[in-house]
């Protein structure tokens, strides 16, 4: 068996993620990756089981990095303002520095992968991210809620304001580009919302 090249790994882990997101999971193939990254389809054999395995893989690996990112400089015993804020910046800092990932994990989140993404990739995140939860609602600084209320509340207007700035405009079609003030006074309104 031929050893993995990982300069070709990771160049089609790259191609992989940009065809994903440009033409969508419908529309990538492993010929299609394959012809974009110049070499042999039996030469992504080498490296991925198939299609399924390659997703899943490239999603393992990337969910990982996301969660590093997230928690870095994070410490589940911050005050709730504190570790939200915290959390803001590095989502915002990763969604910046990797764009295109934000839509990659948008097109497994509405798809058949959904469950495989979901499952048990980020446990050590979802630990930090809950201890964090125990101590602040210990502590009394948030209400006790179900977690969906939570991000709701938390995260999606972070990641709608992405989505306008991504996107160039509003919903009512005006121009729009994410600024510090926008973002912190939206984290500010936030924070109303959910502390005590």
């Amino acid at each position: 068996m031929r050893l993995r090249d990982q300069d070709k790994v990771q160049l089609v882990k790259q191609k992989a993620i940009e065809l994903i997101v440009n033409d969508g999971l419908e529309g990538f193939s492993m010929n299609k990756l394959a012809r974009v990254c110049k070499i042999s389809v039996a030469t992504l054999y080498i490296y991925y089981k198939d299609r399924d395995d390659l997703i899943i893989k490239i999603t393992a690996e990337e969910l990982k990095l996301m969660g590093d990112a997230i928690v870095k400089d994070f410490d589940p015993g911050m005050s709730f303002e504190q570790g939200l804020r915290k959390q803001w910046q590095n989502r915002y800092r990763y969604i910046v520095e990797n764009p295109q990932m934000n839509i990659f994990f948008e097109q497994l989140r509405s798809s058949s992968y959904q469950e495989e993404y979901l499952s048990g990739y980020m446990a050590d995140f979802k630990a930090i991210m809950g201890k964090f939860m125990h101590n602040v609602i210990e502590r009394g600084e948030i209400d006790a809620m179900p977690f969906e209320v939570y991000w709701s509340i938390a995260f999606a207007p972070l990641y709608n304001l992405v989505r306008f700035h991504n996107e160039g405009k509003s919903l009512d079609g005006r121009p729009f580009k994410m600024t510090d003030e926008v973002l912190w006074k939206t984290f500010d309104l936030v924070v109303k919302a959910l502390k005590k």
